[in-house]
């Protein structure tokens, strides 16, 4: 043949083999779907998937499988696998020898690539017409793939008994471990399986194809020898019905997305022991409690340092379908009740409406049509801030959620990612006792802003998963000071801590409308903690009170999390440094003038916190002779100065309600300083409320007005645009008959000069 004629050739061949390589092809993986794996966050394997043709076959990348498993295949199955074209001759013909000829035990002389052939058509190559269709198809598929892809593809369709293919899958299933974890026992008996995987992959026929095995690898690897006498000892290896099926719930929503985002491989945050803790202790709880009608709860546990969420314990029992086991109520959207007021709490001190100590007021109010009452369906009049919130007092919180300006709730916890809100003109001021539906994830992140200084993240679900960046929604003063408020809320009774009670934890409980769902949500060392009691059919019970049903599981799960860990810490319940503590009056909260008898400490933010000067306690002159008001000029050995409180009628009126009644102020014909106490306070008529007169009946139209006053008050005048309406005592209610359709300016002055005004509307009826 002429040299021309053979250059040309060759060229024409080199083309062809490149061309058949470049061309488009889909890749071997494409071909095959594959199952998924689930692992928390140690690497601990929480389940294994079949892949949708119901076998398990987990695709791995070659440069993640262990290098041990790929040098043990090529020295067991085709040493020469990099340097022959797909089709090794001289295996060939020494198998054919041994097999047909020399009629010597059956010896095969296929190579990697034949064999993946023959898995990718599943053709019978036991006949030599089989075999040579086998050598042909695998010098094509030489020819289209590297020799990466295909040891690759080899090493995940390889046989291994039953529906389990591919050593992803195997090194899961037999050894619980991943290929890299794996021992070189384990990976060589992963090499020795697919010749003969009906009765090698038990582990007990596989010890002596290893052994073999074995000792050609120390040709290689002769630093190996000190585990000869440990590959002589059988495997003892699991199978199938041994795949674990832990943390369900939190399986379950990974795959629904991980899967179809194309993933895996999925490395979950959680912490496998945490988890069955949790698990643990639901489930304990739950059978423990069943004579109150608890039947199902659920749990969360976040780190809010990285915001992985630890452990998620949808429901009591994952297989009881009496309860929607399989049901997540970590996603299910119900009412929190009071868990959303320590963020009323810290909006207001961050916009200098209240600090720990300030008293505010717990009496009958509406707001237009919304009149809050308490849970216990009473009033105590001045409490603090403090006591209100640990107390959980709805009219405080509503008083206070009305008083916000930007953000409001509803905007904070929009920022917070809340989703699925209505309008805020839907919730009005009830938003404060948890009218707007949150999931337990999102109410989890919101307790974490308070451990994270103000901080807002979301929760991260996945180990891969980069940490985002946190959005500031809260002051690192106010989340601390509310942290600090909740730590004193005493525990239930009969609830003993672990660690001898010196762990601390910041909590607050939550019932809802109806009792359909009880809440506890609280900060604890690193963590954030949720629980919820409740049927997820919404069917209510009244034993559903967050601090009778839920709070005891609370403090169960964190004594069991506390005995495993000696110091949780506490590192956010540390002060930041910008926070003061102030000298305040105990009765008022507010700076002590010098005439308030107790006084203590409370923390202060400066600049933002309210300043004011106590006005409660007033000394004044008493006559001795007579125990009255001493007007001036008077004889001072005849006169003594004594400390009265001065609380608004109303309060004074709640005080006597509740049984401690306060001593009231004397009287007299003289008045003294008129620039101290409290102004009157309208409360009636209501604000944005228009009043229906029915011209019909003038004389039975009427509207009630009403104020509170200081206690230093003898009467109260009322004006309708500086017209006189008339006068009466505090609390006295004067009816305002008659009045012409418009709109007023309504005022009522004491007789000291301080005054209130609110606008009314008077419409027309027929």
């Amino acid at each position: 043949m002429k040299p021309a004629l053979v250059r040309r050739s060759l060229l024409v061949s080199v083309l062809l083999v490149l061309g058949i390589q470049l061309w488009p092809k889909a890749s071997v993986r494409s071909r095959y779907t594959s199952s998924a794996a689930v692992f928390d966050a140690r690497g601990k394997l929480l389940r294994l998937t079949l892949a949708d043709d119901d076998r398990y076959r987990l695709w791995i990348p070659l440069d993640q499988i262990s290098p041990e498993i790929v040098e043990a295949f090529l020295l067991k199955e085709d040493r020469w696998f990099y340097w022959h074209p797909g089709v090794n001759p001289l295996a060939l013909a020494r198998g054919g020898w041994q097999t047909y000829i020399a009629g010597g035990k059956r010896q095969g002389g296929s190579t990697i690539t034949m064999q993946l052939a023959r898995m990718m058509d599943r053709r019978n190559t036991r006949t030599a017409t089989g075999k040579l269709c086998q050598a042909g198809r695998a010098v094509a598929i030489e020819l289209m793939y590297s020799k990466r892809e295909i040891l690759e593809a080899y090493l995940n369709l390889v046989p291994y008994g039953n529906n389990i293919e591919g050593v992803g899958a195997a090194s899961l299933i037999y050894f619980g471990k991943t290929t890299h974890t794996l021992a070189l026992q384990e990976a060589l008996t992963l090499a020795v399986i697919p010749q003969s995987p009906a009765q090698r992959a038990s582990g007990r026929d596989s010890t002596l194809p290893r052994v073999r095995l074995f000792e050609a690898w120390l040709q290689r690897h002769p630093e190996a020898a000190p585990l000869q006498g440990l590959m002589r000892l059988p495997l003892n290896m699991r199978n199938t019905t041994d795949l674990p099926f832990l943390a369900p719930h939190a399986v379950d929503a990974l795959l629904g997305r991980e899967v179809l985002a194309g993933r895996r491989e999925i490395r979950a945050t959680i912490d496998l022991n945490l988890q069955r803790t949790l698990e643990r202790q639901v489930r304990s709880y739950v059978e423990r409690s069943r004579r109150m009608g608890i039947e199902n709860a659920s749990a969360m546990l976040v780190d809010y340092r990285t915001m992985d969420v630890k452990a998620v314990v949808g429901s009591a029992d994952f297989f009881n379908a009496a309860i929607s086991g399989q049901v997540n109520g970590t996603l299910a959207r119900r009412s929190p009740g009071s868990t959303l007021k320590p963020f009323v709490y810290a909006l207001a001190m961050d916009q200098g409406l209240i600090h720990p100590l300030t008293v505010v007021k717990d009496a009958p109010v509406s707001f237009g049509p919304f009149s809050p009452e308490n849970f216990d369906g009473s009033f105590v009049g001045p409490i603090t801030a403090r006591d209100a919130l640990i107390r959980s007092r709805n009219v405080p919180a509503v008083a206070l959620s009305a008083q916000l300006s930007t953000p409001s709730l509803y905007e904070f916890l929009k920022s917070a990612g809340v989703r699925r809100l209505a309008p805020e003109q839907r919730y009005g001021l009830a938003l404060a006792l948890g009218s707007a539906d949150v999931t337990m994830e999102e109410l989890a992140t919101m307790y974490s802003i308070l451990g994270n200084r103000g901080v807002w993240r979301p929760l991260r679900k996945r180990v891969t998963d980069s940490p985002r960046e946190g959005v500031r929604l809260l002051s690192e003063e106010s989340s601390y000071m509310t942290l600090d408020m909740l730590h004193g809320n005493p525990r239930p009774e009969g609830i003993i801590l672990g660690a001898e009670g010196r762990l601390k934890v910041a909590w607050k409980t939550g019932t809802s409308w109806g009792f359909r769902d009880a809440w506890s949500a609280g900060v604890f060392g690193p963590y954030v903690l949720v629980v919820w009691i409740g049927n997820f059919n919404g069917q209510g019970n009244p034993a559903f009170v967050g601090v009778q049903a839920a709070a005891p599981l609370f403090f169960q799960i964190i004594d069991a999390i506390a005995a495993g860990h000696r110091d949780l810490g506490d590192s956010a319940f540390q002060p930041p440094s910008n926070l003061v503590r102030v000298e305040v009056c105990a009765a008022s909260g507010n700076l002590p003038n010098a005439d308030c008898p107790l006084r203590t400490t409370t923390w202060f933010i400066p600049g933002k916190s309210p300043i004011r000067i106590s006005d409660v306690h007033r000394a004044v002159p008493i006559d001795r002779r007579t125990g009255r008001l001493a007007c001036p000029p008077y004889d001072a050995r005849l006169v003594e100065s004594v400390v009265f409180e001065y609380w608004p009628s109303d309060l004074m009126r709640l005080f006597a309600q509740a049984g401690m009644p306060r001593r009231s102020p004397p009287t007299g014909q003289c008045t003294i300083a008129t620039d101290r106490g409290f102004p009157p306070g309208i409360t009636a008529p209501v604000r944005n409320v228009s009043y229906l007169m029915r011209q019909s009946q003038p004389e039975q139209s009427h509207v009630p007005l009403a104020a509170a006053a200081d206690a230093d008050v003898a009467n109260l005048y009322w004006f309708a645009n500086d017209s006189f309406i008339g006068a009466v005592k505090p609390n006295v209610a004067l009816s305002w008959n008659s009045p012409k359709p418009g709109r007023y300016l309504l005022r009522v002055v004491d007789d000291h000069g301080r005054a209130d005004s609110r606008e009314v509307t008077i419409a027309a009826a027929p």
